[in-house]
């Protein structure tokens, strides 16, 4: 009977066990530092007296005032809306042209689909870092070999880091990065849709756009949705596209993105308090946007699922 027990419980447990080494992993690395920036956003740093000796300088509780300024900061702010510009042109760009390749590759008279699928998804795989920095040399105007031909030919020539046409040089590299993931993402989705369902709609007569529009696209529509939650998360968590080209160009600021504030405030002007809280908000607003994408996309399916 003990054995037996024995037996019962290992089974039991079984799961719990293959379950700690991520539970332990995740707590370390995700919920402890994540806790720990909260408490330094509710602290602050109080200098008693002139402020020369280490025992001068003291962590007090501060309570919500660290995210009052965060709040009322114009920086923080016009950083918000230059991402959500760089978003506006990313995203309906990015997605657009990974359901297209996708399509593409699902269709019977594609040739060379391994080839295709690996040049397209390559891009991806390359660091943001030196993506951005490739991308920053081909827009400089004295190594470029695309203002080269265009000087030769007698074009004009457009300073893509000066003004305006940033937010085109930054969502290049995003797009250039990203859509191959997107792609393979949205392939795996139609490669899942059973060969019964095209053969039925061409003994209707469909034709192949037919078959794109009316069939493949509604069915892979959860894979967009996904796609289209992932490419959120990342223009609000964009960094390392516009501080790598900030070396060159003055159009780019320390403070460009709000991420990139959380950097500056954080290691430039040394005040980790107010950095945590700016990354709590940051990470706060993009959970509620997340959150409610998600319960927008689950009410409509269920509403589609309903007639």
């Amino acid at each position: 009977m003990t054995s037996a027990r024995r037996r019962s419980y290992g089974v039991k447990g079984a799961p719990y066990a293959f379950l700690l080494p991520a539970a332990v992993l995740f707590a370390l690395f995700f919920a402890l530092p994540i806790g720990y920036a909260v408490w330094l956003s509710l602290h602050k740093v109080q200098v008693k007296g002139l402020g020369l000796g280490a025992g001068a300088r003291s962590e007090v509780w501060a309570g919500l005032e660290n995210y009052a300024d965060t709040l009322s900061d114009s920086e923080l702010l016009d950083g918000a809306l230059r991402v959500l510009g760089y978003g506006a042109l990313v995203i309906p760009v990015m997605l657009g042209l990974a359901l297209v390749f996708a399509l593409m590759l699902d269709t019977e008279r594609v040739r060379l689909a391994p080839f295709t699928r690996l040049a397209i998804f390559l891009p991806y795989a390359v660091p943001g870092v030196v993506a951005a920095m490739l991308w920053g040399f081909l827009y400089l105007p004295d190594v470029s070999p695309f203002h080269f031909v265009l000087d030769r030919l007698g074009l004009p020539q457009p300073d893509l880091l000066d003004g305006g046409p940033l937010y085109i040089a930054l969502s290049n590299i995003a797009v250039w990065g990203g859509t191959g993931f997107n792609m393979i993402v949205i392939y795996t989705s139609l490669r899942a849709i059973p060969a019964e369902v095209y053969e039925a709609a061409r003994l209707d007569g469909a034709t192949p756009l037919q078959i794109a529009v009316r069939i493949k696209i509604p069915m892979v529509a959860p894979s967009l949705v996904l796609t289209f939650f992932f490419s959120i998360i990342a223009t609000l968590q964009v960094f390392s596209e516009p501080t790598t080209l900030k070396p060159l160009t003055n159009s780019v600021s320390t403070t460009w993105s709000p991420l990139m504030k959380v950097y500056q405030d954080a290691f430039g002007k040394g005040d980790i308090h107010s950095a945590a809280a700016t990354a709590v908000v940051i990470a706060f607003v993009t959970l509620l946007l997340s959150f409610g994408f998600l319960r927008a996309a689950n009410s409509r399916n269920k509403q589609e699922a309903a007639r």
